[in-house]
This record gives structure tokens, C-alpha cells and sequence, in this order.
């Protein structure tokens, strides 16, 4: 019984490790780098934030959903099929796919000709953890 809690130890310690994210810090790095691209509008059209952007999907409620889903916008065959295989964005794969998409995709889909078609990455892991805080402000399945 001695190795159970060296055991439990050494799951925890290979656990993934996230920076808290700071909401207000994403709110302002949303509105620098991601509005370019991006808007956060509610099911009654009101922008929460960001401005006009049709280039991005709508992030509202982004955390939780199915990658590749939303209404109307046309996604990457890429995106597409990383959502087919059942997943949601949650705080791991959103913050490792705005890191870097496309190396995402590839090892997420096991598949070195995947490619995202978001250009932009977000290298910084805090300020990618900040943007997830925010984005998670807006998606009640991160609440």
C-alpha cells in the first residue's frame, strides 16, 4: 500500500499543467490580435466583442463546442474532421490549436498533410491561457 500514493503522485505530476488564465488580459489580446479575424456575438446579434469580422467564425460559445460547427462559415476539411472524430473544444485542445493550428491538427488527426486555415498563432502560452479565460467567459459549458 506504500506505492498507492507514489503511484497517485507521479499520475498528477504527468498531468498536463495550464497557467490560470486572466480574463481581463484576454479580453485586451482578443481585441489586439484575435478581432482582427474574429467577433463574439450573442444569439441576439449583440457583439460582446471584437468588431465585424467575417473572415473567423463567431467564438460565442466556442468552449464546448464541436470544432468545425458553427453555422454558416465555412471550415478547413481539417477542422472538419478533428470535429467529426467527436471532440469539443475544451481548455487543451483550444489552447495547444491557437498556439499553433496546424501542428495541432496534424497530431490530433494523426495526419501530416492536416492543415488549419488560421494562419495566426498565439505563441505565448499565458497569453493563449488569458484568451481561453476569456473566451470561457461567453460558453456556459466552461461554467
Amino acid at each position: 500500500m506504500k506505492y498507492l500514493p507514489l503511484a497517485a503522485t507521479m499520475v498528477l505530476l504527468s498531468a498536463p499543467v495550464f497557467a490560470e488564465g486572466d480574463a481581463a488580459n484576454g479580453e485586451e489580446i482578443f481585441n489586439r490580435q484575435c478581432s482582427t479575424c474574429h467577433i463574439v456575438q450573442d444569439a441576439a446579434g449583440e457583439t460582446l466583442a471584437g468588431r465585424a469580422a467575417v473572415v473567423g467564425p463567431n467564438l460565442y460559445g466556442v468552449v464546448g463546442r464541436t470544432p468545425g460547427t458553427y453555422p454558416e462559415f465555412e471550415y478547413g476539411d481539417s477542422l472538419v474532421a478533428y470535429g467529426a472524430t467527436g471532440a469539443v473544444w475544451a481548455e487543451e485542445s483550444l489552447l495547444a490549436y491557437i498556439q499553433d493550428p496546424t501542428d495541432f491538427l496534424r497530431t490530433a488527426l494523426d495526419d501530416r498533410r492536416a492543415r488549419g486555415k488560421m494562419a495566426f498563432q498565439l505563441r505565448d502560452p499565458q497569453d493563449a491561457a488569458d484568451v481561453f479565460a476569456f473566451l470561457s467567459t461567453f460558453s456556459t459549458a466552461a461554467q
